[in-house]
């Protein structure tokens, strides 16, 4: 979910585009589908990473084979509700938005098409992250420049699947024939499934991520909608910036970190041991029941 980047910055404007896509998407190993909004076709959508003072500019397309309007909020940009108010494309229609990354740090991108339409999107897995870092790259609380080895982005996502009266998960045709049943369960704000990466197991088995000992791994974690805890079992976080500010000094050797509603924050750790590490949702429930966890696994070298 991370493109090559360089952790300084190179001075050349970002060019993006998304495409949003409305598809039926299977969330856990049982096969509970959700109707789900998209920026291209994953959820999360994709994690940008620019630098301070970059231009950053992006072409939304909406094609003519989904039902709804949609747009996109910058939480990283200045005015207009983020683009919100720029960029409202029904199907068929594309926009163009250009601003400015001014402030440093890890920041939500979501939907938000207005009314109560904005919490069914945001629900329906329609966010993702950008990473504005510094000019000179990530510095510790003396100034001094810290490094990655690896980035991981892990957006974490609160569903609510509508259950028939058998107390079986529906499966439902359309977009718009699940919105009656999915408003009702979501106002309810009891989630079925929490998850990162858009699936139960999605970081897990073949896909855990990977370090080797004596690597230094950047993670970030998104949550659009909920708060969250994430945890690294055998593991903590050397450095972390909970609200994802760069110009503010990272907390140390933190255990488990909060990460608010609405916002992005990120976590740097030096592995010491091989094995496998659990990432979690501190909420135990949520991660054991509802699917919020993930592996690492750690290697010597490079075996």
């Amino acid at each position: 979910m991370v493109h090559k980047h360089a952790q300084h910055s190179i001075g050349d404007p970002k060019v993006v585009t998304l495409t949003i896509e409305e598809k039926k998407l299977v969330i856990d190993n049982a096969g509970t589908t959700l109707q789900a909004m998209t920026f291209n076709g994953s959820v999360p959508g994709p994690m940008m990473i620019v630098h301070e003072g970059d231009y950053v500019e992006l072409t939304l397309i909406n094609p003519k084979s989904n039902m709804l309007p949609h747009n996109i909020d910058f939480h990283a940009a200045t005015g207009a509700m983020g683009g919100g108010e720029l960029t409202l494309v029904n199907p068929g229609q594309k926009a163009k938005l250009r601003f400015r990354a001014t402030r440093a740090g890890t920041f939500v991108y979501h939907c938000a098409p207005g009314g109560p339409m904005i919490p069914w999107h945001v629900v329906s897995g329609i966010s993702g992250c950008i990473m504005v870092l510094p000019k000179e790259g990530l510095e510790n609380e003396l100034g001094e420049p810290l490094k990655y080895d690896k980035l991981y982005y892990i957006g974490e996502n609160d569903f609510y699947i509508p259950r028939d009266k058998t107390g079986q998960f529906k499966n439902y045709n359309t977009l718009m024939e699940s919105y009656g049943d999915s408003i009702a369960t979501m106002n309810g704000l009891v989630p079925s499934h929490v998850v990162f990466n858009g699936k139960v197991g999605a970081l897990t088995g073949e896909n855990a991520m990977t370090a080797n000992v004596g690597e230094t791994v950047l993670i970030v974690h998104s949550q659009a909608n909920r708060d969250t805890r994430p945890h690294l079992i055998g593991g903590h976080a050397d450095y972390a910036w909970e609200t994802g500010k760069f110009h503010n000094p990272p907390q140390k050797d933190l255990e488990t970190w909060f990460i608010r509603g609405g916002s992005a924050g990120s976590a740097l750790y030096t592995f010491r041991q091989p094995g496998l590490y659990a990432y979690v949702n501190h909420n135990l429930i949520e991660a054991i029941n509802l699917g919020a966890a993930a592996h690492f696994v750690c290697r010597r070298g490079m075996e």
